[in-house]
């Protein structure tokens, strides 16, 4: 995932779980899919600038 694609699902995350004022009869809560969004491009932000600072780390020692 790239920085981009993170950014893009906490964007999406926080409009469903803050701007969304929605309730449905049925099983999905738009509310809980907004925080998991967020949690998921968070996650993979942080993931991908730990993978570039390793790659950076190493590429310099050899």
């Amino acid at each position: 995932m790239g920085l981009g694609v993170g950014i893009f699902l906490i964007a999406v995350g926080a409009v469903l779980a803050f701007a969304i004022h929605y309730s449905t009869a049925g099983g999905v809560d738009l509310h809980t899919v907004g925080w998991i969004l967020m949690a998921v491009g968070g996650l993979g932000t942080l993931l991908r600038g730990a993978a570039r600072a390793t790659s950076a780390a190493a590429s310099r020692v050899a």
